[in-house]
């Protein structure tokens, strides 16, 4: 299996409830239920202080880079990146496991 791991940071002046945000978490939050590829979905919000935090994180898993893939082109999850390039960058790791 593939650990895809992201982690985004807010553009600076973004806040969490601007609605272009909360938009883009939406978005992320039911491709759990949208994309077959993903065996395991999990985000959410950084409950960290730290400086070197991030702020949102996506922890998911696939079966293999065929389904890495596939997921990374999927319409849903095109979209919701569309959306998230209005207002963070991110960071990313995919790993076997």
């Amino acid at each position: 299996m593939i650990r895809h791991l992201v982690l985004f940071k807010l553009n600076d002046g973004v806040e969490r409830d601007d609605p272009r945000v909360v938009k883009g978490v939406e978005a992320f939050r039911a491709l759990g239920g949208q994309i077959e590829e993903l065996r395991f979905w999990e985000c959410a919000w950084n409950i960290s202080d730290r400086p070197i935090a991030h702020d949102f994180a996506i922890n998911s898993a696939v079966d293999d880079t065929d389904a890495l893939t596939r997921y990374l082109e999927h319409p849903a999850h095109q979209a919701g990146v569309a959306l998230w390039r209005e207002f963070a960058t991110w960071v990313i790791a995919d790993y076997e496991f």
